[in-house]
């Protein structure tokens, strides 16, 4: 079974699909331009409801050490997602201040992106592969439904577990694991019957589709 992040739950119903489908992390976004984003007392409320069933993963974009700090002192969250301009520095202090495992998102577009990739597996507990967005038309950092090659990171060996990330689907899932050889992905739009709208008949046949596939390696 290929371990699934979902990524972007903004209700209890959605959640629960989660939960009852098996994902291994559930992930609540804290960037206020995103559609998935959770204000503070209803991230609370979520958290509460998942009450340490599923891993909470908050994902963040360049915030600051104050922002961080008033999140996780409601949120009891239990791995911190780091998606934006974030350099290594910057990962290395957010892990080492607030002692929770980071997870780095990297966007990936061309081979030019890997070592920049391999650069975190110094600082991170783990890597997640992304699509890098369009620099026009407004994209979020993530979350766009957008792919790209996967064989580009299934040609490498990392040094830190990694999530494969960017317009996965049921459809697309096994094609996937079987060109970048991903022990885990994370799901968000491939997920969402409007945009920001999780659909629960859609979280479970991700994660059936998921549980179909044998774990290419151990994370």
């Amino acid at each position: 079974m290929i371990r699934t992040k979902i990524c972007g739950i903004t209700d209890k119903a959605a959640a629960d699909a989660a939960m009852r489908g098996g994902a291994f992390l559930i992930g609540l976004m804290f960037y206020a331009p995103s559609p998935r984003y959770l204000p503070l007392d209803r991230a609370a409320a979520l958290a509460d409801h998942v009450a340490g069933r599923v891993p909470l993963v908050g994902v963040f974009v360049n915030a600051d050490d104050n922002y961080l700090g008033e999140v996780m002192a409601t949120v009891p969250l239990d791995r911190l997602q780091l998606h934006g301009n974030e350099d290594e520095s910057r990962v290395l202090a957010v892990r080492e201040r607030f002692g929770k495992p980071v997870i780095k998102a990297v966007p990936i577009a061309g081979a030019e992106d890997i070592a920049r990739a391999h650069a975190y597996e110094a600082v991170a507990d783990m890597l997640l592969f992304d699509a890098k967005p369009p620099e026009s038309g407004g994209h979020l950092p993530g979350g766009n439904a957008l792919t790209f090659d996967w064989r580009l990171i299934g040609r490498e060996n990392w040094g830190k577990p990694w999530v494969l990330s960017g317009g996965l689907t049921a459809g697309n899932l096994a094609d996937a694991v079987a060109l970048s050889g991903a022990a885990a992905v994370d799901v968000s739009s491939g997920v969402e019957r409007a945009r920001g709208v999780k659909d629960t008949g859609l979280i479970a046949a991700f994660l059936e589709a998921a549980a179909r596939i044998g774990t290419p390696h151990s994370m």
